[in-house]
């Protein structure tokens, strides 16, 4: 162990999915010393603070760290996410970010874990605990992961005024409501209200029952299309064919996201509703029809106020009673702060570089600093993907991720890591899938190459369109 236990070659701030999945890229790949600091308890990051019922919203398989599988790789066999790859649940990914930090960081001899502290502004450790504080020395960088910490219900109250005597739960509390509900309102339109609804429903509460305040409709991800596992090979890879080639082939937005839904690429609730909001939320079709069961959908903008006997909206009010319970899922979930250069001297500021890929992007961060090229060279291969908030970001996340892969591509010894890389999985499942001599593999590489270039030119043209003109 370092003799200085506060000085280390990195200084790692955030102990979330990406702080956990740099440092253990950092410790698998060198020898770096690793000074890991979290104002949480336990690592884990938001998987700390979240509602029981939690799972991922993709594969286990591809999710976590580089260097510890998470889950056993099953596909279920029953309920809403039959025929899919496992999704872990809250529990099970705490309980593995305890056995990734114990088991390969800790145990490494080159991790100091410093829980339970924040991090000023000098680089300073002050425990929350006795408010000690200690200053901390990054030999080579400091990275800089707390962007990345998630706002949920139990830590971000709601934004709107709660009367005395309204019933208004976190997800949380309502898993420990044990009161009759004359019925249940659900406050929010991401995916924590999704998660919520149906929970309610798999309890045995009437659709009708539920009065869901969405403000704004959600493009979600069609689960069927991330499976990163051999028997999904080509269906995988003709769904991200499909994207370019429809894309190549619209007229306009609208009807970009018409085809795109046509072919079971987005998918929404309410298909009446046109989207505003595109977070990279991903839906088993099946849990999509669950969702459609609840018909008592109010779109008058976001709440103001709940009292005793309404609810106030942007555009209107309705009613609702003591006798309701309110479920709070308005929480602004992953903070969506402005792009900036990845490497920055000292300094490593994580983001994504391939689009809905956190643990991947922060795993492959870590693996760029450890590298023997420069930070302009670095920059160059780690162009920042966007946090998506609407429609138009599922054009901006393809256009920027499709740079930086045209430049992985330059480079054989990335691509080499790409197919070790547990988190990156496609390159490793679609060569091994081309081995196998299939026809179909075969087209849908022809048709791959014919649509590309032509595809993301279509996307950047479809962008500006919808951007308005700047002097």
């Amino acid at each position: 162990m370092n003799p200085d236990p506060f000085t280390a070659d990195y200084v790692v701030v955030g102990a979330g999915a990406v702080g956990m999945a740099l440092a253990d890229t950092l410790v698998t790949e060198s020898k770096a010393s690793v000074v890991l600091v979290d104002r949480r308890a336990q690592p884990g990051g938001h998987w700390n603070d979240a509602y029981p019922f939690v799972r991922l919203h993709g594969p286990s398989a591809i999710y976590g760290v580089n260097s510890m599988p998470l889950g056993s790789g099953r596909v279920d066999e029953t309920g809403l996410n039959e025929g899919l790859h496992e999704l872990a649940s809250g529990a099970e990914i705490r309980d593995y970010y305890q056995r990734v930090l114990h088991e390969r960081l800790l145990a490494s001899g080159r991790v100091r874990w410093l829980p339970l502290h924040n991090v000023d502004a000098q680089g300073v450790a002050v425990s929350l605990v006795n408010g000690e504080r200690q200053p901390l020395v990054a030999r080579q960088r400091w990275v800089d992961a707390t962007r990345a910490d998630t706002q949920v219900p139990a830590t971000h109250g709601p934004r709107f005024a709660v009367a005395e005597g309204v019933r208004c739960l976190t997800p949380t509390e309502l898993t420990q409501h044990r009161e009759p509900a004359g019925g249940y309102v659900i406050v929010g339109g991401g995916k924590t209200a999704m998660d919520t609804a149906l929970w309610l429903l798999g309890q045995g509460v009437d659709p009708d029952g539920i009065t869901w305040i969405r403000p704004r409709e959600a493009w979600v991800l069609n689960r069927a299309n991330v499976q990163p596992a051999a028997p999904f090979a080509l269906p995988t890879l003709a769904a991200m064919v499909s994207e370019l080639e429809i894309t190549r082939d619209a007229g306009s937005l609208p009807e970009l996201f018409e085809r795109l839904e046509a072919a079971r690429l987005l998918q929404r609730i309410d298909t009446s509703v046109a989207p505003t909001m595109y977070r990279c939320a991903i839906l088993s079709e099946a849990e999509l029809a669950q969702l459609r069961r609840i018909r008592r959908v109010v779109r008058l903008g976001h709440v103001r106020a709940i009292e005793r006997d309404r609810i106030v909206l942007d555009r209107g009010e309705i009613a609702t009673s003591p006798a309701q319970v309110h479920v709070h899922c308005s929480a602004g979930g992953l903070p969506r702060g402005p792009m900036e250069p990845i490497f920055q001297g000292d300094r490593i500021v994580p983001q994504y570089v391939r689009r809905c890929s956190p643990t991947f992007s922060a795993a492959f961060v870590a693996h760029l600093a450890l590298s023997p090229l420069d930070d302009a060279q670095r920059n160059a291969l780690s162009a920042p993907v966007p946090v998506p908030n609407e429609p138009l970001d599922w054009l901006r996340m393809h256009l920027n991720t499709a740079r930086n892969q045209l430049a992985w591509a330059q480079r054989p010894e990335l691509q080499d890591w790409f197919r070790r890389s547990r988190l990156e999985a496609y390159s490793a499942l679609f060569e091994q899938a081309a081995k196998q001599g299939d026809p179909a593999w075969g087209e849908l590489q022809v048709r791959l190459k014919r649509a590309r270039g032509a595809g993301l030119e279509r996307m950047a043209m479809l962008l500006r369109s919808a951007l308005p003109l700047t002097a």
